[in-house]
């Protein structure tokens, strides 16, 4: 998956909410001729009240995709059966349950402040003790991401410990298909090794927990291609051989015979390409695949090397030659002839996996000998799959295979039959970035909008949808909206399909393009739709917003607002809309075609959004600045002292006493951050989520919206780990 950082996603819609017992009223200077003085009151009895804990825990689960984004690294334990890790490349680590044959993820626990540590660059799983893992944990080396981290088990991912390191990973970036960083001396398995991208190699002697630099090695920095080490593998137990794969086109391989105290090209190695994966075999033969540029894109061409130590010898064994190059590698513990290798980059006819039996002197290519079930994934379809970096053959069965793509896992039981079998395998393991969310009332429970895979329409959580939303079938959507009342009308937009909106009066079953755009090459953006589904009113990407009263045929700009002005629906009122911008709240009531200034003074980047069933009464959260709530349009507001700080609100279903819909918050309340829900209008609040359930940049993303049908259950958008949904349990 190549998303980018958690504000990706600019400014969501959101809302206000105004309480005036025990209140004290702040005037704000406004000039009178122009705006509307707003009244922007603090409740302080709500000062003393801390948030409680959920009566009941909360029970938390992946609305089911299963992948949809890219597996990087697959690991078999080499001593215990069954025992097998997958690392991506922004949501985080995983273990396989052979039993339920499930992921298990491992890295939920990674909240806001830590974001940057779900993408997983190199992982280990310790030979000797097999409780032992290690993950290299750090998505991006940019100046704006914190550095890496080395996060550490004994308990096999229950439960870690964190060593700080002194430099960034870049599990997101160009490269991250090739082998493991990461790795533990077979010989001591107190010693690792560390590959960087731009810090050379690092050695610890005590299972991680401290970390020196290898001075000896004598690549410091990024190499040619700015990249540094791609892979680290020893050879076998007793040898004191290791090799380091370097992304440069000049000397990409070096072999320490010491235990890693000193290093040497290795002679006669080739040049012009760029190592993905090596892998030793028990005899001590090197095996590397190599591309002509990092990967996973851009690659167009590559082959697969043997090297023999004895003989000093170098062999092209490609098992074919075109614009494509070779990433995955497997060897076969069991039978040290037996190699497999993937293909990268080769989009026609699709990607080949190649196996040989002698050691590359003949290969055969699986793919098109071989039965597909996508069931498990039915939007996959049945070719091979892209980015095809991650290969393993599970030590202990050889016909047991598996290999990551872009959009998961595909697994085999019988990869060494004449006719191989394959089934999508990535159940459990949940990689999309959720960009929005909708849960209409009395249809579908849920439909997303979403980066990469476009979105899917859900109407049972615990099923996988039959496919992506389509006709257009965008490869990213950026919103969804819904009319207030009549649910089954709905819209959205983003970019990559034929058209780049898209409008149904189905409840999202089918789809019509919008059409015509608002202007030319222009995409994504936000749209909002009216309480009764007549009028659309769309801020594409760099554009003012435009509305439209025939369902996208045709557009007029709108005026009284800039360029990036997202626009929300009063979800009451057909003619009325509402825009917060640059801590202006502007408001129409002729169907989105004029905005005027109605206060100022608001967060300048607060999310606004409108509460169903109740004309004019907003919510924001306003970041820092807290959450605040309008009764009247938004001509004054109630600041909630209870809310330090607040990232994203939504409404769900209220709760068997109450008469106003329940409040669901992504926030900090009383100095606790985490996800919220009130039953009395943000009076006093309960934490539904706990420290093992996080999901990183959830509140950079701002997607909360809770059931209309269902009391008590949320949904929360992640950056890669799909669309969580709580239950009180």
């Amino acid at each position: 998956m190549n998303t980018s950082p958690p504000t990706r996603t600019g400014s969501r819609r959101r809302g206000l909410h105004r309480r005036r017992r025990g209140a004290i009223a702040l005037l704000l200077a406004v000039p009178a001729a122009a705006v509307p003085y707003l009244v922007l009151t603090q409740d302080d009895s709500q000062a003393a009240k801390a948030p409680t804990s959920a009566a009941a825990p909360y029970k938390w689960q992946n609305a089911q995709v299963v992948g949809g984004g890219y597996v990087s690294g697959l690991v078999f334990n080499q001593r215990e059966r069954g025992l097998l890790y997958a690392r991506t490349d922004m949501g985080g680590a995983y273990r396989w349950n052979a039993r339920a044959e499930k992921w298990i993820p491992l890295t939920d626990w990674l909240g806001e402040k830590d974001w940057n540590l779900l993408g997983i660059d190199s992982l280990a799983t310790d030979p000797v003790d097999p409780d032992r893992l290690y993950l290299g944990a750090g998505t991006y080396t940019n100046d704006w991401a914190g550095n890496g981290a080395i996060l550490r088990s004994t308990d096999r991912g229950r439960t870690f410990k964190r060593t700080e390191l002194p430099f960034k990973l870049g599990g997101n970036e160009d490269g991250r298909g090739a082998g493991e960083r990461l790795v533990i001396d077979p010989s001591n398995h107190s010693n690792l090794l560390l590959g960087s991208r731009k810090n050379g190699l690092w050695r610890s002697t005590d299972y991680g927990a401290t970390w020196r630099q290898v001075e000896s090695f004598p690549v410091k920095d990024g190499a040619g291609s700015g990249a540094g080490i791609s892979f680290v593998t020893y050879g076998p137990k007793g040898s004191g051989t290791v090799y380091v794969g370097v992304a440069d086109r000049n000397r990409s391989l070096y072999r320490s015979t010491d235990g890693g105290a000193t290093w040497q090209p290795v002679a006669g190695q080739p040049t012009g390409q760029l190592p993905q994966h090596g892998v030793v075999t028990g005899d001590g033969t090197l095996y590397v695949t190599y591309t002509d540029n990092l990967g996973p894109n851009g690659v167009t061409g590559g082959s697969v090397r043997k090297y023999t130590p004895s003989s000093g010898g170098w062999k092209d064994i490609s098992p074919s030659q075109g614009s494509y190059g070779f990433s995955g590698l497997a060897v076969d513990p069991r039978k040290p002839s037996t190699v497999m290798v993937t293909t990268l980059g080769r989009w026609y006819p699709e990607d080949e996996i190649y196996r040989t039996t002698d050691g590359g002197a003949t290969w055969k290519a699986l793919a098109g000998k071989s039965v597909r079930d996508a069931s498990g994934a039915p939007y996959v379809g049945t070719h091979t799959g892209h980015w095809m970096t991650a290969l393993v053959i599970d030590p202990f069965d050889s016909g047991h295979v598996l290999y990551g793509t872009g959009n998961g896992i595909w697994r085999s039981e019988d990869a060494d039959a004449g006719t191989s079998h394959w089934t999508a395998g990535a159940e459990g393991l949940e990689e999309t970035a959720i960009l929005d969310a909708i849960a209409p009332p009395g249809g579908a429970t849920v439909l997303t909008a979403m980066g990469d895979q476009g979105g899917f329409r859900h109407t049972d959580l615990t099923r996988v949808p039959s496919g992506r939303m389509k006709d257009p079938l965008m490869s990213n959507s950026t919103d969804i909206d819904y009319a207030a009342s009549k649910p089954s009308v709905m819209a959205r937009v983003g970019t990559g399909g034929k058209q780049d909106g898209a409008y149904s009066t189905d409840g999202g079953v089918t789809w019509r393009g919008f059409a015509a755009e608002p202007v030319a090459d222009a995409h994504s953006g936000r749209i909002a739709l009216a309480a009764d589904g007549s009028t659309l009113v769309w801020t594409q990407s760099g554009q003012p917003p435009y509305r439209s009263t025939d369902k996208g045929a045709t557009w007029s700009k709108v005026r009284g607002l800039g360029t990036g002005a997202e626009v929300v629906a009063d979800r009451s009122s057909a003619r009325t809309f509402y825009s917060l911008t640059g801590g202006t709240l502007y408001a129409s009531t002729d169907g989105g075609a004029t905005f005027t200034a109605r206060a100022t003074g608001l967060p300048a980047d607060g999310r606004l959004k409108a509460l169903p069933g109740r004309v004019g009464d907003l919510w924001i959260a306003g970041g820092g600045k807290g959450l605040l709530h309008s009764t009247d349009g938004g001509g004054t507001f109630t600041r909630l002292t209870s809310v330090t700080s607040a990232s994203a609100v939504g409404f769900g279903k209220a709760a068997p006493s109450a008469s106003y819909q329940t409040l669901y918050l992504i926030g900090t309340v009383k100095g606790v951050t985490g996800v919220f829900r009130s039953t009395d209008k943000g009076a006093t609040w309960t934490r539904v989520n706990d420290k093992a359930h996080q999901w990183g940049a959830i509140g950079s993303q701002g997607v909360v919206t809770g059931d209309p049908d269902t009391y008590g259950r949320v949904y929360i958008g992640t950056n890669g780990r799909g669309l969580q949904y709580g239950d009180p349990s």
